[in-house]
């Protein structure tokens, strides 16, 4: 999910069907540490709510309705949020307050440092949660999730390995190849090269069209390979002398200084009705983005998206789900969870939405690893996103990563995009607001 944010995940799309406002409800009770609270009557009616933001698959893989089916005493309610940051924003918020909290609650990789640190004592340990093996995940997923003194306060839900998704028909009409191998090797090893590539795609480029949608997204993909982002091992703040951060942010201020991208803020609806336009010809892709691909370009666009190796492996985006102390039923809480991240849950999510699993057991199942997206003209995507996840190297995550990627993207990148603002005065503007907003 990115994104994310993501997404999801940024990001942080919604595919939103509303079954209650989950973030206004009040929790009263309060759990232990390994979610021992719960109803004494295990066959007792209850409800469980779930607040998340952007796709997460759940309602779309059908395992809200598959758990209810096997639980007939436990009702799922959930609510999904389009705007990642508000979301994350009233999170905090509500766990300040004990009160206003879903039962389960998700949180975006860019904050799971601030979640394990500073509000690591409002999650249960689910580490100590019946049916929990924290050896399933992904080594450095669990360690994300994990507090200093050795609490899980979340499990994983997905990963975002990167690849870069094209509209091969665009490609033809500008003279460029259409054979995924082809275009990969466009761009291989140096994210420069994407950006001369698309200086050749605009020279040629269909009317209307742009090489990519967003600068910003650039940024984040190529930040996303990088060994050093915001923080330091420490988790102190280091963007501003941070060798990813100015790579990746030199490389989209060059982006749309080169006029090869829409300049649209990714996740809101000019960006998402531009996919059903065809008004660009690629999208960097990390795995949850092969989804929202499919659901916006729609019909006129199947067949004619593809799915190539990005110019260096990376990870943008991924989640956790947390179960807050506040929360009403923490046990059962923690028991859903724990089967919507088992390893046979996230292969049906991937499968249906292209979350790409965080467990190992998820990565090598079948349904995975033989996945070929029909909509993305039969792309092998289990086999490109599992590969590529082979090869993610996480960065250090600090508390305050999460908060200082929108500044940057928002309010820097964005600005030099939509309103022609000069780069330096951009930068300046990134590290007043971080200094007001976050601190040094």
């Amino acid at each position: 999910m990115r994104t994310t944010f993501h997404p999801r995940r940024a990001v942080v799309l919604a595919t939103v069907a509303v079954a209650t406002s989950a973030l206004l409800l009040t929790g009263c009770s309060s759990g232990s540490d390994s979610g021992g609270s719960g109803s004494s009557d295990a066959n007792a009616k209850i409800t469980l709510t779930v607040g998340d933001f952007g796709t997460f698959g759940y309602k779309e893989a059908g395992l809200y309705d598959e758990y209810m089916a096997a639980h007939p005493n436990v009702t799922i309610k959930y609510d999904t949020v389009q705007d990642g940051q508000k979301y994350w924003d009233a999170l905090t918020t509500h766990l300040a307050s004990g009160s206003g909290l879903s039962d389960i609650q998700a949180v975006e990789v860019g904050y799971i440092a601030q979640a394990t640190g500073t509000l690591g004592d409002k999650f249960v340990d689910l580490g100590k949660a019946e049916g929990v093996n924290p050896g399933n995940w992904l080594d450095w997923k669990t360690k994300q999730a994990t507090t200093a003194k050795g609490a899980l306060i979340g499990l994983g839900t997905d990963i975002g390995p990167m690849a870069i998704c094209y509209r091969s028909d665009l490609f033809q009409q500008a003279g460029l190849p259409t054979d995924r191998a082809e275009v990969g090797k466009l761009w291989a090893g140096d994210w420069s090269k994407f950006v001369e590539a698309g200086k050749t795609y605009q020279s040629k480029a269909p009317a209307g069209t742009f090489f990519t949608d967003s600068a910003s997204g650039l940024f984040n993909a190529a930040l996303s390979a990088e060994p050093v982002q915001y923080s330091d091992a420490g988790g102190k703040l280091v963007y501003k002398d941070s060798p990813g951060v100015k790579k990746a942010w030199d490389l989209a201020v060059s982006a749309s200084q080169a006029k090869i991208s829409a300049g649209l803020r990714q996740f809101q609806d000019p960006w998402n009705a531009a996919f059903a336009n065809a008004k660009f010809a690629t999208v960097v892709c990390p795995s949850w983005m092969t989804g929202i691909i499919s659901k916006y370009s729609g019909d006129s666009g199947k067949g004619k998206w593809d799915v190539a190796a990005p110019p260096a492996a990376g990870n943008w985006g991924g989640a956790f789900l947390t179960v807050p102390k506040a929360g009403k039923h923490t046990k059962e809480a923690a028991a859903l969870a724990a089967w919507l991240t088992a390893p046979e849950q996230q292969a049906k999510v991937f499968t249906k939405v292209g979350n790409l699993p965080s467990t190992v057991g998820g990565l090598q199942q079948s349904a995975v690893q033989g996945t070929k997206a029909e909509y993305l003209n039969n792309a092998p995507t289990g086999q490109i996103f599992a590969a590529s996840a082979q090869s993610i190297k996480p960065a250090p995550i600090g508390e305050q990563d999460g908060n200082v990627k929108t500044i940057i993207t928002d309010n820097g990148v964005l600005d030099i995009e939509e309103h022609g603002t000069d780069p330096a005065k951009a930068w300046s503007n990134v590290t007043k607001l971080v200094d007001d907003k976050v601190g040094h």
